[in-house]
C-alpha cells in the first residue's frame, strides 16, 4: 500500500508541499469532488450590497496549506475548461482557490454530472449549488 501511495505522488510531511497526485483524467472529477467535500466550500450570498441593486452570487472555494497543490488543481481544471480560478494567500497559513458564478456552475457540472456507480458525495454542498441554479431559472 505504501508503494501504491508513493507512486501516486504521496510523500511524508506533505502539508505545505503536497502536489496533486497522478489521477487519470477520467477520474479527476471524482478526485476534485472528494477534495471539495473535505476542504472546499460553496457560498451563496449578495455582493455590492451598497448599490441600489444587490447581486446574488455563488462562490466555490478550495482551501489548502499547499499553494503547489491548489495550483495543480487549478491547472487541471483549466485543462477541463473550468477557467478563471483565483489563487490567493489567506490571512493565516493557507491558500484559497476561488471560482465565481460561471466557473462555479461549470464546477458543479464537472463534479456531479458523472457520479458513476459510487454516488459518493456530501449532499449538503450539492444542495447549495442546486438551490442557486433553481433561483437563476
Amino acid at each position: 500500500m505504501y508503494n501504491d501511495l508513493y507512486n501516486l505522488g504521496m510523500r511524508q510531511n506533505k502539508t505545505k508541499s503536497l502536489a496533486v497526485p497522478k489521477v487519470p483524467n477520467k477520474y479527476f472529477n471524482h478526485f476534485v469532488r472528494g477534495y471539495f467535500d473535505g476542504d472546499g466550500n460553496v457560498w451563496v450570498g449578495y455582493v455590492h450590497k451598497e448599490r441600489k441593486t444587490r447581486l446574488r452570487t455563488i462562490r466555490t472555494i478550495f482551501t489548502s496549506c499547499s499553494e503547489i497543490f491548489l495550483q495543480g488543481i487549478k491547472n487541471k481544471l483549466e485543462d477541463n475548461n473550468i477557467q478563471k480560478g483565483v489563487l490567493r494567500k489567506g490571512k493565516g497559513n493557507y491558500y484559497t482557490l476561488t471560482y465565481s458564478v460561471l466557473s462555479s456552475l461549470k464546477l458543479y457540472d464537472f463534479m456531479y454530472n458523472d457520479l458513476g456507480i459510487s454516488k459518493l458525495l456530501l449532499n449538503r454542498k450539492k444542495v447549495i449549488f442546486e438551490r442557486y441554479i433553481k433561483m437563476r431559472s
